[in-house]
């Protein structure tokens, strides 16, 4: 009854107190990865629950009452025990140490017992597969993490907003002076450095690349100071890294790491400065040896590659559109690409305009063929021909969009453009693309004619010469 609720609400209270109290130590490291543990397994009643839980009498006494004053506390602490990664103790730290002159029995076995719960909470068991990979990592920066995550997903309460969200949308910089809105009780500072190193870090496990999303998506405030950073490419390569091992990652990672890419691209000033930062060999990139690049053209480079694997295999629509929605927000600050990068941007334009062929080969086929049989349903073509139109105009648009901001900064697209032109031959002309195909039209017709009379047999350096001197005398009027 009554009584029952109540030792509930003092065991949470209980385990929220050691969770923000004790300081971590070697003999303190156990009992907080227990408590933090403990949290874990009282909210882990949502998974027994096909439909959303929108309350439970924990995720009550979480949301008011006497763990309420705790929600900043407890929100910091799990994000520094993340941050700091701090290792499980060697065994000789524990607290039961048996004492070398035989001493009591009991506190052997007790110090057996918690060295044999030790292993199966560290090791996922004795000797399982994962030892390796978690033996590595930190237990407790791991499991506060997951909890971190349980608490901000948590439903709003019919009367409240869930705290724990909220502190988690409006905590600032331990350098941020500015006074905090009075509206939020539940918000605190934290060493931005500290959590952006850890950020850059953690990136392997698809529970760190949730808690960058969620950050980079609520909390204006670490969004702001990631889009600040000069060193921006600690963080964007292991986003890259994730999406170009896609066979191998789960597709909610892929998701994730495709939605900060949208979210980043869309300031002005990453696309700017993405482009003037230079790496030199990146060496998970397999295709291809690339040993300077900007981080800019590998990031086109991986976005390509993330569309060219979804046509092959997966055919995901929405995976498509936020890898093009990526490369349109960047187009128009595309600045000195890559050749290989412009390549790409070109043979991807190729692919798509010979599936769009077959496919309308398979369309003009199949009515054909159901003019003289009534009985057989209509495959739907008109329904994958129209996907593949949009994509080849979103295409369009990108390449557009660049050569109409940015044609002189970019000879390398220009020259894949021109070794490709035919490839735009059946655009022109198609009433879906005549608006979008005049400027590209425009350029490869003025391009052209000024190859043509610097004669034939030209080298690949002298066609750029005559493409950098093009991009100079082309009136930029004429590109709308």
């Amino acid at each position: 009854g009554v009584e029952c609720e109540d030792l509930i609400e003092e065991l949470l209270c209980c385990l929220i107190q050691l969770i923000v109290e004790i300081p971590l130590l070697d003999i303190t490291y156990s009992i907080s990865l227990e408590a933090v543990t403990t949290l874990i397994v009282f909210l882990s009643c949502q998974l027994f629950h096909k439909e959303i839980l929108r309350e439970s009498i924990i995720h009550k006494y979480l949301m008011r009452g006497r763990c309420l004053p705790y929600t900043s506390r407890l929100v910091k602490t799990l994000l520094y025990n993340f941050i700091r990664q701090e290792r499980s103790p060697p065994p000789g730290s524990r607290v039961f140490q048996q004492q070398t002159d035989g001493g009591g029995l009991l506190y052997g076995i007790a110090s057996g017992v918690a060295t044999g719960l030790w292993t199966v909470f560290t090791l996922g068991g004795v000797g399982s597969k994962a030892a390796s990979q978690l033996e590595q990592c930190s237990p407790l920066a791991n499991q506060s993490l997951l909890l971190l995550l349980v608490l901000a997903n948590l439903t709003d309460a019919p009367d409240t907003p869930n705290p724990y969200r909220q502190a988690i949308m409006s905590f600032k910089n331990t350098q941020d002076s500015s006074a905090f809105p009075s509206s939020n009780p539940h918000a605190f500072q934290i060493n931005f450095n500290s959590l952006y190193t850890a950020l850059c870090e953690q990136q392997k496990s698809d529970q760190a690349t949730l808690l960058l999303y969620m950050l980079l998506h609520q909390n204006s405030n670490v969004r702001t100071y990631v889009l600040a950073r000069t060193d921006i490419e600690n963080l964007v390569l292991p986003i890259l890294e994730i999406l170009y091992h896609v066979e191998e990652r789960n597709s909610h990672h892929v998701y994730m790491a495709l939605i900060i890419l949208l979210i980043l691209t869309e300031d002005d000033g990453f696309n700017r400065s993405i482009h003037e930062v230079m790496l030199k060999n990146i060496t998970w990139y397999a295709e291809r040896v690339l040993t300077e690049i900007s981080l800019g053209s590998l990031l086109i480079l991986v976005v390509i590659r993330t569309i060219q694997y979804n046509m092959t295999r997966t055919r995901d629509k929405y995976l498509h559109t936020n890898c093009l929605a990526a490369l349109a927000n960047m187009s128009a600050q595309f600045r000195s690409l890559h050749q290989y990068a412009a390549q790409r941007i070109i043979s991807l334009f190729s692919l798509l305009s010979k599936k769009h062929n077959k496919v309308l080969e398979q369309a003009t086929q199949s009515l054909r063929g159901s003019l003289s049989t009534n009985d057989s349903p209509l495959p739907d073509y008109a329904q994958d021909l129209n996907v593949i139109e949009e994509v080849i105009r979103m295409m369009l648009e990108i390449i557009n969009s660049c050569l109409t901001n940015s044609l002189h900064h970019n000879p390398n697209l220009v020259y894949a453009l021109l070794y490709k032109r035919d490839l735009f031959e059946q655009f022109r002309t198609h009433p879906s693309f005549q608006d979008i195909m005049q400027n590209i039209d425009l350029v490869i017709s003025f391009f052209s004619s000024r190859l043509e009379q610097a004669g034939a047999e030209l080298s690949v350096e002298r066609v750029l010469e005559i493409i950098k001197q093009g991009a100079v005398a082309l009136p930029k009027d004429r590109l709308r």
